[in-house]
Parts: C-alpha cells; structure tokens; sequence
C-alpha cells in the first residue's frame, strides 16, 4: 500500500487557513508526551479500531500518520482504510522530519489548552494567590470559599481542606449558591494551573460581585509549599440563581464571537457531510444520565477545555454544544472559540424525546502505556511537581515561536 505524504509545511499551511486535519500520533501516550507538533493529537495503533469512529465521525476528513521511527504508519493507513477513512496521508520524515523543518516541538498531553491557559493568564493578570497566602486566610478563618474545579474522582483522591467540588462548568451556575455574600472571596483551584485560570477567569468575565482568585499552582503550589491536602472529601456545591447565570453567559458567549442555533438550524449544521461536526453534552454525568438530546456525547465542559485534543482531534472543526440551563455550554464554548474552533450552542431540543443511561466511555488503555501526569495522584517527586510548573510558565513564549493557534482572548 502506497501513502501520500504531505510535508510538515504543507501541514502548517493547513493549521493557518483552519483548515480541517486530524494530525495523529500513532505512539503510546507516555511516549506522545515526550514531544510532539502542537495540534498533533494521540491516537496509539492499537487504539485506532476501538476510538476511529468516536474520534473521528467524518471519514473523508484528512488525516495525516506519523510516528518517531517505530514503523507504525503503515499498518496504521491500512487500517483506517479498512474502517472507510478515504484520505490518509503520512508526515513526511515523521517526528524527525518536523524538527528538521525547524518547527516547534510540544512535550506533555493537552498541550495546546494549557499553552492556551497561560496566555489568558499572561494577557488578562487573572489574579492568584500563593499556598501560603491561602493557608493563613484560612488559619485566620477568613470568609473565603475554595472552590475545587478537576473532575469529582480527583478531588477526592486529594484537595485543599475544607474546598468544595465544583467542576470547572458549573461554577458560573453554582457560585451564588457556594457565595451568595458578595464579600466572600472565592478561590478556584485545581491540580496545576490551567482549570484553575481558566475557572477565575470565567467567574470574572460573568461579571460576578465577589472577588475571585485562583490557587497559583494548584495542588503542586500547595504540596511544594509543605502544606498538607485533604482525602476523600465529599463537599459538593448546589445550584445558586440560574436566571443570573444564564445572562452573564450567554454575555460571555456572544462576547467571544459564539452562535447559538435552534434544533433546526442545528439539523442542518449535521447534514453538512463536507465537515466534521464535534456534539457534547457539557453537563454532569448525572444530568446527562437523566436524559439527553440523541446523539450528543457526554463531555463536562471544564474537560472538555482542558482536553479538547482528546475530545475533538480535527483541527478547524465545527463543535455544537448542548445545556438545557445554557450556563455551562455557553460558558464552555466561550473558551472553545477564543480556541480558534467554530463553535455553536444548540438552544432548545429538550422538549422531545430524550435519551435516558450513562455516558458511554471508551475502555481505558493499559496503564502501562499511559503517561504519569506530575500533578495526578499523591506519589508524584517534588521535582516533577517542579519541572511541570516550569514548563507551563515557558508556554506563551513558546506559542509565540510556534505561531500556528490563532487563540486570541476576550
């Protein structure tokens, strides 16, 4: 089988136009993270048959292989071929012939929305605190509220004591009823640094009364500030004034340049077979389990942020979100499109038939190929707890040399 190749600046020209790609690496994650192009996203050989359709719903989307020398392109194309993906292509040179063109090499997994994080940070100061800052307030029992923004199961493998679980979506929805005093300060963390700017940043462009930081460096600022985390927490927060939050987000959406369409509409954005189309549910797992529109994955709108080279590989394509409130989609796609995707918000549909059961999630890979994230867990060193943070403050200049994202921020 002979595989078209394309050069990586035939592959730039593409990221410049946002035109759609999917550019795969074929290797284990834990190798992915040693370096990559930045839209680049991880879809290992042996994942391809389970996660192809998820991952890719259009089958003429161009896609190009590449690997760092392992030979795995080839039997990759003839599979994508036997699963009806018609345009498959290979990098020229692969990893090695990127660097030879003297293009810019990402390390880590969801590179691109951290880089992303940091230049909001960088272009909008979104306030922070230090670990020590935050451990006096509240040895002083001052009126704070520390609001946790990963996923539930990381919070309670460990957080800050006395936090509450508010993924990063629901915050705009849930912080009057966490905060309903205007003169409490509310303080987002997470693991690192990029849910956590991303969730100030997004209680501050909602406009809301409270002064809002974020835990500068997460849990890793914590634990290398010798303060000690909670585990096994069970702290939720409820639903405040949804009436509020509905304004202040879909303000925030229409800020950032989102349309929103109506299910017919939104009919015809799925009949159109020449793009690729990208439907989420934003909601929880809970309030998608319940009953959701046919058709929409479920993806919490925080991940999908922080993962979207996970949840949509193609590059330039068209993304709809769903939210019977419109809080979270609203605020979720705000950040996709200063992302430089084409993003939508679907209002109504929920006045049919719904779907009712869980999310169906893809079966894990084997953890023996999966990379170990500095900041996951309680085993991590203190120098990759380090190392990690160094990195992601090195990430504006790095998109500045890259030049391919097009991010801009509102």
């Amino acid at each position: 089988m002979t595989i078209p190749s394309v050069t990586p600046s035939q592959i730039r020209k593409m990221l410049l136009l946002r035109e759609e790609i999917a550019l795969l690496d074929l290797r284990h994650e834990a190798a992915f993270a040693t370096g990559h192009p930045l839209f680049a996203a991880n879809m290992a050989l042996g994942r391809i048959a389970i996660e192809a359709a998820a991952r890719l719903p259009r089958r003429d989307v161009p896609i190009v292989l590449y690997d760092a020398g392992e030979g795995l392109v080839a039997e990759a194309a003839a599979l994508l071929a036997r699963l009806g993906y018609s345009d498959v292509r290979e990098l020229e040179g692969g990893l090695e012939g990127w660097r030879r063109a003297d293009f810019e090499i990402f390390i880590d997994v969801n590179s691109y929305a951290k880089a992303f994080g940091e230049l909001v940070e960088a272009r909008r100061h979104t306030p922070s605190l230090s670990a020590e800052e935050v451990a006096a307030l509240i040895a002083r029992n001052a009126d704070i509220r520390i609001l946790d923004v990963r996923r539930p199961d990381e919070y309670a493998t460990m957080n800050v004591p006395g936090s509450l679980s508010v993924p990063g979506a629901e915050l705009v929805l849930r912080a009057g009823h966490v905060a309903p005093d205007s003169s409490t300060t509310i303080i987002i963390n997470c693991a690192g640094r990029t849910r956590s700017i991303i969730g100030t940043q997004s209680l501050i462009n909602a406009g809301i009364a409270n002064k809002v930081v974020a835990l500068r460096n997460g849990t890793i600022g914590w634990t290398l500030a010798n303060q000690t985390l909670e585990q096994g927490a069970d702290r939720h927060g409820g639903v405040g004034s949804s009436e509020a939050a509905k304004r202040s987000a879909r303000d925030v959406a229409y800020r950032a340049g989102v349309k929103h369409l109506t299910p017919l509409e939104a009919a015809a954005l799925q009949a159109d077979t020449t793009r690729t189309l990208y439907r989420f549910d934003v909601r929880s797992a809970e309030d998608y389990a319940a009953g959701h529109i046919e058709g929409f994955c479920h993806y919490p709108g925080g991940q999908l942020v922080q993962e979207i080279d996970m949840a949509a590989p193609v590059r330039g394509a068209r993304i709809l979100l769903t939210d019977p409130l419109g809080v979270r989609a609203n605020m979720t796609a705000s950040w996709l499109a200063q992302m430089a995707f084409e993003v939508y918000v679907l209002e109504g549909g929920y006045d049919g038939a719904l779907e009712e059961g869980p999310p169906q999630a893809l079966p894990k890979p084997d953890p023996a190929h999966r990379y170990r994230r500095p900041y996951e867990g309680t085993q991590a060193s203190r120098e990759a707890m380090q190392a990690y943070l160094d990195w992601e403050h090195g990430l504006v200049e790095q998109l500045q040399r890259d030049g391919t994202h097009g991010f801009f921020v509102i």
